[in-house]
C-alpha cells in the first residue's frame, strides 16, 4: 500500500468525521510514515523536523493579522458595511433586491481576488470583512457555502494566471524556476498564463454552477450576536462608525505601501510589517495599544497558523517516505506510453498530494522533479508541461481540509457558528473546482 495514498486517505476520512484538522494531519502523516517503511520514532521526528517548515507561514499570517486587525480600527470596514446596509434600507422590490445580492456577491469576488495582487493582505480580509455581512447575507437568504465557494475562487484563481502579488510568486518564483531546473527546454515565465488560461476557464464554470445552479436556493441561518477577536482592541480605541476622512485616507495609504513593499520584496511579511508600521506612525494605532493589536491579530489567525504547521510535518514524512516518486513510478508502469492516461494519472497523483499539504506552493517543488522529465519522455510539449504540472499543484488547494483557501472562508463565515469547514467550505469547493480541474487541465494537456 502506498503511503500517500493511506496518509491522505486517513487524513480526509477523519476529517469528513469532524475531527480537527491539526490532529488529523498528525494522525494521517504518522500513519503514513509507517506505511512507507519509517519506525514510529523515525515518523514523529521527520514530523516534528518539519514543523518548522511552516514557521515563516505561520508568522506571515500572524502579521496580516495583526494588519488586518489595524485596518478594522480605522473603521474603513464598518464604512463598507454601513454603506450595504444604506443600500438594503426602505422597501425594495424583487429587482432590486436581485440587483443588489448579484453587486454583493461579485464585491466579496472582486475583494478577494484583490487580496492576493491589489491589497496583499491574502486571507486577512475575511474575518475582517465577512462577519459584520452575515447579517445581510442572512436577509438576503444567500446560502454561505456560495460564499466559501466565491471567496476560494478569488484566492486561488489569482495566482494560477495573474503574474503579481502571490501570483508572481506562485508562477515566477516557484512553477517557472522548477520546470526550468528539472530540464523542461524552451520556456519562459511569459508562457505560463497561456498554459493555465484553459485549467483556470474551468474553475470559472464550476463557480458559475455553483451560483446559478447548486446554491442558488434560498437558506436560512439564525440571527446570532458575532464577536470578532478585535472587539476588544476597538473598544479602547473608540472607532466611530463614522471615522474621519484622515483615517480612511491614512489606511488607504496604509494598503498601497504594503502592496508596493510586498512587490518590492516579494515578502508578505515585510508588506504587512510596512503597513503596520505607517498605522501606528499614523497615530490609527497608538503605541500602548499596538501589544494588543499583534496579540488578537495572531489570535484571528492562529488556528490557520496551526494547520499550516502541521501541514508541513505531514509534508516532510510523506517525502521522507519517497513513496511520491514510487506512486508516479508504478501509475507510469500500468500507463506505458498512453499520453491520455498518462496526464489523467499525474493530476490524480497532484491532487491526492495537495489535498494533505494544503499547499499549491508547496506541492509543485515535490511533483515537478518527477513530473517534468516523465512529461518530456512521453513527448509532452513544453506547454503541456506547464499545464500539468501547474494544475497539478493547484489541484487540491481547492477542496483541502489543510488549505488556507477553505480555511480562510471558514473563518470568517462560521463566526456566529452555522459554517461547518469540512461539509460547508471543503467538500463544496471539492466538487466546484478540483473536478473542471481534473477535466481541464487533461484537456490542456492534450490541445496544447
Amino acid at each position: 500500500m502506498n503511503a500517500v495514498i493511506v496518509a491522505v486517505g486517513i487524513m480526509l476520512g477523519l476529517s469528513l468525521l469532524r475531527i480537527n484538522v491539526v490532529l488529523s494531519l498528525t494522525l494521517g502523516g504518522l500513519a503514513g510514515g509507517l506505511i512507507g517503511g519509517l519506525s514510529l520514532e523515525n515518523s514523529i521526528t521527520e514530523f516534528s523536523n518539519g514543523l518548522g517548515g511552516g514557521a515563516a507561514v505561520a508568522l506571515s499570517y500572524a502579521l496580516l493579522g495583526a494588519f488586518a486587525v489595524a485596518i478594522e480600527m480605522s473603521g474603513l470596514p464598518d464604512v463598507m458595511a454601513a454603506k450595504v446596509h444604506s443600500l438594503l434600507a426602505g422597501e425594495s422590490t424583487p429587482k432590486q433586491q436581485a440587483r443588489l445580492k448579484s453587486l454583493l456577491l461579485f464585491l466579496i469576488l472582486v475583494v478577494a481576488v484583490c487580496s492576493q495582487n491589489l491589497v496583499p493582505v491574502h486571507i486577512a480580509f475575511i474575518p475582517i470583512l465577512i462577519p459584520p455581512l452575515l447579517h445581510i447575507l442572512q436577509e438576503f437568504k444567500l446560502d454561505r457555502r456560495l460564499i466559501a465557494c466565491i471567496l476560494t475562487f478569488g484566492l486561488t484563481m489569482p495566482y494560477m494566471i495573474m503574474p503579481i502579488g502571490f501570483g508572481g510568486i506562485f508562477m515566477n518564483e516557484i512553477l517557472f524556476r522548477q520546470l526550468q531546473d528539472n530540464g523542461v527546454p524552451n520556456i519562459d515565465s511569459s508562457m505560463i498564463p497561456v498554459a493555465m488560461s484553459l485549467p483556470v476557464t474551468g474553475m470559472a464554470l464550476g463557480l458559475l454552477v455553483a451560483v446559478f445552479f447548486s446554491y442558488r436556493r434560498p437558506r436560512d441561518y439564525q440571527l446570532h450576536p458575532i464577536e470578532t477577536p478585535d472587539d476588544a482592541v476597538k473598544s479602547q480605541a473608540g472607532t466611530s462608525a463614522h471615522p474621519p476622512s484622515r483615517k480612511i485616507w491614512m489606511t488607504v495609504g496604509a494598503i498601497l505601501l504594503a502592496f508596493a513593499a510586498q512587490l518590492a520584496t516579494s515578502s508578505i511579511i515585510v508588506g504587512a510589517l510596512v503597513g503596520y508600521i505607517v498605522f501606528l506612525a499614523g497615530g490609527i494605532v497608538h503605541l500602548r495599544e499596538s501589544n494588543d493589536v499583534v496579540i488578537n491579530g495572531m489570535k484571528m489567525m492562529a488556528q490557520i497558523g496551526f494547520v499550516m504547521i502541521a501541514a508541513a510535518g505531514f509534508s516532510s514524512v510523506i517525502k521522507a517516505t519517497g513513496d511520491v516518486s514510487t506512486l508516479v513510478a508504478t501509475s507510469s508502469v500500468l500507463i506505458g506510453d498512453n499520453q491520455a492516461l498518462a496526464a489523467l494519472a499525474m493530476l490524480v497523483i497532484g491532487l491526492l498530494i495537495t489535498m494533505g499539504i494544503g499547499s499549491s506552493f508547496s506541492t509543485v517543488p515535490i511533483i515537478a522533479a518527477v513530473y517534468a522529465p516523465l512529461a518530456l519522455q512521453l513527448g509532452f510539449s513544453p506547454l503541456a508541461t506547464i499545464a500539468l504540472v501547474g494544475t497539478a499543484g493547484a489541484l487540491g488547494d481547492a477542496g483541502s481540509p489543510a488549505s488556507d483557501s477553505t480555511l480562510g472562508p471558514t473563518m470568517g463565515l462560521n463566526a456566529d457558528g452555522q459554517h461547518d469547514h469540512i461539509w460547508d467550505s471543503v467538500v463544496p469547493t471539492f466538487i466546484h473546482y478540483n473536478i473542471p480541474l481534473i477535466i481541464f487541465g487533461w484537456a490542456a494537456a492534450m490541445i496544447l
